[in-house]
């Protein structure tokens, strides 16, 4: 029987994951800063090679389905692009399916920065999987994360993206759209269609925002933060080479539910104004 590692709110295996006793994960004052003006930051530490050596080699066979524990799954597809000749596989739950993906969570490149940004204790929202195949990967459409959330409330969302191998502009990094989460809540347009779709939504201003992009290239193992209103996406990857990440979503303590009806699919419902906590939303930073 597959074990459910949402059952377990610490780390199954703690040789992977360090301490932060010296701060040396935490963000400067300047990097907050940047944040709070633009909507994102990469962050200070990085994911050691071991655990994403590890997370790869989980990865390999959570792409294929008929996997163990492919039941647990929040949702899984294959491919999400609605483009027929590009591919971008999209998922969310593997913490619940394999140790070195729920270890993660509590890995401090994460959990310190995230405290400082919330200005909150840090619970775990949800993790997802994007991957784009060497040649024909798929785009994620410019969108708000929150735009996607908003059977929860109050809005103290932050989505930590982490790369487990090499981003670049031309393989299909993050880009970002500076200053944009300051914007109003916009309609979703879709995921992975066309990437210009949000832009009929925009006015003036936020249309000359759009001119000036800011790509983020990462190493495997570096972290980005962005604020739940920023608008990203990243484009095709036409390159010899893949392009996986793994995003894990957070909340301040206190987040509440808005909704009747389960906020993931197999997670039990919340009722409306309770806090998210339990099983499927631990603690992962006080």
């Amino acid at each position: 029987m597959t074990t459910d590692y949402s059952q377990f709110h610490k780390p199954i295996n703690d040789d992977l994951i360090p301490s932060n006793s010296d701060g040396s994960y935490c963000l400067s004052e300047s990097e907050v800063a940047f944040f709070r003006d633009n909507g994102f930051v990469i962050g200070k530490g990085s994911i050691d090679q071991d655990l994403i050596s590890e997370l790869l080699s989980d990865l390999e066979s959570l792409l294929v389905p008929g996997h163990d524990g492919e039941e647990l799954w929040h949702e899984y597809h294959t491919n999400e692009s609605t483009v027929p000749d590009t591919i971008l596989f999209h998922a969310l739950g593997a913490w619940r399916i394999r140790a070195s993906f729920h270890d993660l969570l509590w890995h401090p490149a994460i959990t310190a920065p995230a405290r400082q940004l919330l200005g909150a204790a840090v619970r775990f929202w949800h993790d997802q999987l994007f991957c784009k195949p060497a040649h024909h990967g798929g785009v994620v459409a410019w969108h708000q994360d929150y735009s996607y959330w908003t059977r929860t409330a109050p809005l103290n969302h932050l989505t930590c993206w982490i790369a487990l191998e090499d981003a670049s502009v031309e393989n299909g990094c993050l880009h970002y759209i500076p200053g944009s989460h300051q914007w109003e809540l916009l309609p979703v347009t879709g995921l992975a269609g066309d990437m210009n779709s949000i832009q009929e939504l925009l006015d003036a201003e936020q249309m000359e925002a759009f001119r000036n992009p800011v790509p983020v290239e990462l190493k495997a193992g570096q972290v980005v933060f962005h604020h739940a209103l920023t608008v990203h996406g990243s484009f095709e990857n036409r390159t010899d080479r893949s392009r996986k990440a793994v995003v894990v979503n957070l909340i301040g303590d206190g987040v509440a539910s808005k909704s009747n009806e389960p906020l993931l699919k197999g997670v039990p419902p919340i009722n409306p104004g309770t806090p998210l906590k339990g099983q499927f939303f631990p603690l992962l930073q006080r």
